[in-house]
């Protein structure tokens, strides 16, 4: 269940946590310093819009934010951090908390992040930062700024075309299993529940691939057609809408009607890497290499930050993408948000 915010945010520092932490880190440290110079990234009111007004009292949003932001800096897990927040001075000062503070569950920070994943909040986050950022003077308009990428490891499997479809048509299975069990009465008999009654790992070279392909690509055009023939509502479940697409990606219907696997040395083609599903439960996912050794499934990550020299370097920007797409494809979105945030640069350069 949802939880209303419990401010906590704009509290001072405990006093025997301040005189604690500065005793032991008299220098400070990056969680002490954005309590001191920044007062903090954000506060709860930042956030009302995330959580609704009633119910039991929640977390506060601003430290679990600022946690996050930590966690990266120092690259923690989710244990690791909340094993800092309940045990690190320097961490219960950033946070303003007494020394004798709990914390939470390290399972808290994923269904943060999974609250940030909705409707844009990652970025008016990120705006919320740089105004902050801008105000300390760390951060100004018309400075050098470059862009680089990186690469996203997609959660999927790397799977064989044949692997690919028998998921497919396993995953499909199962939602309807959940769902709308009825409608698989008279259809699934003991030979589908050997091919699809577990998770499928075939390898590169499985026994009788080619009769494999034909009997996977049958099973699967059998309950598609049963579906739409008596089922229809049930053909836009998000599985049975995967199978659907994986299915005309690697087969196709010769003149006769029968199904066909797709080759590219013939004239049936396989869709472009930047079409071509990789995974059933990951359809935005895409197979990319760079040069003859990188190559990964997944997307590309796309990070602009400051870098004139006279001052820290400060990310400004961070856009996902494909991972087939052109590093020159992102440029105007970056410019529009650096523009809307006030820090155009003077010069930009693309790594």
């Amino acid at each position: 269940m949802s939880l209303p915010v419990r401010p906590r945010s704009a509290l001072e520092v405990p006093e025997l946590t301040a005189q604690v932490a500065r005793a032991s880190n008299p220098r400070g440290t990056p969680a002490m310093w954005i309590r001191d110079r920044l007062d903090g990234l954000w506060s709860d009111e930042d956030f009302a819009q995330w959580y609704p007004r009633d119910g039991r009292p929640g977390l506060s949003p601003a430290q679990l934010a600022t946690v996050s932001v930590l966690q990266f800096v120092l690259d923690l897990s989710d244990r690791d951090a909340a094993e800092a927040v309940r045990c690190r001075i320097d961490f219960k000062y950033a946070l303003g908390l007494e020394l004798d503070d709990p914390g939470f569950h390290h399972s808290v920070l994923g269904d943060f992040r999974d609250r940030l994943l909705q409707d844009g909040r990652a970025d008016r986050l990120l705006d919320l930062a740089l105004a902050r950022l801008k105000e300390a003077g760390l951060v100004r308009e018309r400075t050098t700024q470059r862009t680089d990428s990186t690469h996203v490891l997609a959660t999927v499997r790397d799977l064989t075309r044949l692997e690919l479809v028998t998921e497919a048509m396993r995953a499909a299975l199962e939602e309807l299993a959940r769902t709308a069990a009825h409608a698989l009465n008279g259809l699934v008999d003991e030979d589908w529940g050997r091919r699809y009654g577990r998770q499928v790992r075939l390898g590169k070279n499985p026994t009788r691939p080619k009769t494999r392909i034909n009997t996977t690509g049958a099973d699967a055009r059998r309950l598609l057609e049963h579906l739409s023939r008596n089922h229809p509502g049930l053909l836009g479940g998000p599985q049975a809408q995967a199978l659907r697409r994986i299915l005309v990606q690697n087969y196709y219907c010769d003149s006769t009607g029968r199904l066909r696997w797709r080759d590219d040395d013939d004239d049936s083609g396989l869709p472009p890497s930047a079409k071509r599903i990789i995974s059933p439960y990951d359809l935005t996912a895409r197979y990319a290499r760079r040069g003859q050794v990188t190559r990964w499934q997944g997307f590309l990550a796309h990070v602009t930050e400051t870098c004139s020299g006279d001052g820290p370097n400060v990310i400004t920007d961070v856009v996902t993408m494909p991972a087939t797409s052109a590093d020159t494809e992102v440029l105007p979105g970056i410019h529009t948000r650096l523009e809307r945030r006030g820090l155009r640069p003077e010069q930009h350069l693309v790594l």
